[in-house]
C-alpha cells in the first residue's frame, strides 16, 4: 500500500463515514456478545466483564441468573455464594462485591429497575461510563457514548482515526468523527471486525473489507506480491 499524506480533519471525517458504512455492510446484524434478556442482566454481564472475554462471562452468567434472576434476590446473596460462581472470571471477589452492591442499590432507590440515565448509572457500584453506554445503547437505544473497550481503541488506532490510548480522549474524538445514530452499532461492528478480520495478533489484512480505508498504524506494510 502506497505511504498516506496528512489528511485534513474533513477528510478524517469522510474516511471515517466510509468506514462506518464498510461496517454496515460487513455486519448488518450488530448484536452485544453478551448474553442477557433484559437490561439488569446486561449489566451485570457487563461489569463482570471488565478484564475479561465475553466467551468468559457467558459461561458463568446463566448460573448467576439462575439462581438469582433479578436485583432483589442478587442483593439478598451472600458474598461467598456468588463468588463461587464467578470465580473463573478474574478479579472475583470484587466483582462479586461489585455486582451485589449495584444490586442493592437498584433494588433501595430504583425499584429493582435499571435507570434510563448516565448521570444514575455511574453512581452506581463497578459502573463507570463505558458500563453505562453499553447498557444504555444495547438496552434502551440511548446513544450516549461510543463504548471503548480494547478492540475499538485497537482498531481506531489502527485505521488511523484517533491516536490514544486514553478511552476517554477515544471517545471524545469518536463522537466528532461518527455519527450519533451510528455511536451504539459503530462499536458493536468495530468488536465484531476485531474478533472475525482484524485479530490482534494475526490480522487478515489481504482479506479485510476495511483494507482500502486503513491506515494500517503500526502495522508493517504488505507484501503486494503475496497477495497477486
Amino acid at each position: 500500500m502506497p505511504r498516506q499524506t496528512r489528511e485534513s480533519a474533513v477528510q478524517k471525517k469522510q474516511r471515517t463515514l466510509q468506514i462506518v458504512q464498510r461496517l454496515q455492510l460487513l455486519f448488518p446484524v450488530a448484536e452485544c456478545a453478551l448474553y442477557h434478556t433484559n437490561a439488569f442482566q446486561l449489566l451485570v454481564a457487563t461489569i463482570l466483564s471488565a478484564q475479561c472475554t465475553d466467551e468468559r462471562v457467558n459461561k458463568s452468567t446463566p448460573e448467576l441468573f439462575r439462581r438469582f434472576p433479578d436485583a432483589a434476590a442478587l442483593a439478598a446473596a451472600s458474598q461467598e455464594e456468588v463468588e463461587e460462581i464467578v470465580r473463573p472470571l478474574g478479579f472475583f471477589r470484587s466483582k462479586a462485591a461489585n455486582i451485589r452492591a449495584m444490586a442493592a442499590q437498584l433494588q433501595e432507590q430504583y425499584g429493582g429497575e435499571v435507570p434510563q440515565d448516565l448521570e444514575a448509572l455511574v453512581v452506581l457500584p463497578g459502573v463507570g461510563r463505558k458500563t453505562a453506554s453499553v447498557v444504555l445503547g444495547t438496552w434502551y437505544g440511548i446513544p450516549s457514548g461510543v463504548v471503548v473497550d480494547t478492540h475499538v481503541k485497537r482498531l481506531t488506532n489502527l485505521l488511523g482515526l484517533v491516536r490514544s490510548d486514553n478511552p476517554e480522549i477515544i471517545e471524545r474524538e469518536l463522537m466528532e468523527l461518527v455519527p450519533q445514530d451510528e455511536w451504539i452499532n459503530f462499536s458493536h461492528r468495530l468488536i465484531h471486525h476485531g474478533r472475525r478480520t482484524c485479530i490482534a495478533r494475526r490480522p487478515q489484512c489481504a482479506g479485510c473489507g476495511l483494507l482500502p480505508l486503513c491506515r494500517r498504524v503500526s502495522l508493517a506494510p504488505l507484501d503486494d506480491s503475496a497477495d497477486s
